[in-house]
């Protein structure tokens, strides 16, 4: 599939590995070499700010969604000139959702994973397919895929929509298997009434 935009979820804080920054100024710079455009949070800091500077420096197309709360708080980046300032967090995850054609999850916390999740439950509802690439610097989502194990155990998922996710172990790699994605059917009534497990 063509991506020409890509959304990066990801902290706004560094983490304590360098590998983390190190890999987002890197998809930074990956991006703009592929000319894709960057849509990101719009934050100055943390991998954030790493992934932006990284496609800016490389000269990069970069589109920021921040909420004034965190412009109040002088959290933007001053380098993003393409800066769209809106009301809510709530609005700001929309949009970073549906201006991009594919999704690049980097590490984070709980508001990464909170984006992360709304575009993959999109996805088992059939409601927004889009390709969601996990990357795993340092084996960082491994425990997720343990707990998706359990949600299929307990019949909380099925398998079958694990292939809406790409976990990806190098940056590298990421854009090549976005566009190797192929759409999963959305779950039906059937689905859920008859406990089926992929």
């Amino acid at each position: 599939m063509k991506i020409n935009r890509v959304s990066v979820f990801c902290g706004a804080r560094l983490g304590n590995s360098n590998q983390f920054k190190e890999d987002a100024y890197r998809l930074g710079e990956i991006l703009a070499k592929e000319e894709v455009e960057l849509i990101y949070g719009g934050g100055g800091l943390g991998l954030m700010g790493a992934t932006a500077d990284g496609a800016l420096d490389a000269g990069g197309d970069v589109t920021g969604i921040i909420p004034t709360v965190l412009v109040d708080k002088e959290m933007a980046h001053p380098r993003v000139k393409n800066m769209k300032v809106v009301d809510t967090m709530s609005i700001r995850k929309d949009m970073l959702i549906d201006e991009a054609d594919a999704i690049i999850v980097l590490p984070g916390g709980a508001g990464t994973m909170e984006e992360f999740f709304q575009v993959f439950v999109s996805g088992q509802i059939g409601f927004q397919q889009k390709p969601i690439a996990l990357v795993n610097t340092d084996g960082y989502y491994d425990s997720l895929f343990e707990l998706f194990e359990t949600f299929i155990e307990n019949d909380f998922l099925e398998r079958r929509f694990l292939d809406l996710i790409m976990k990806v172990d190098s940056v590298d790699d990421v854009i090549n298997q976005l566009k190797s994605y192929r759409p999963v059917e959305g779950r039906t009534r059937e689905d859920i009434e008859s406990g089926h497990r992929d």
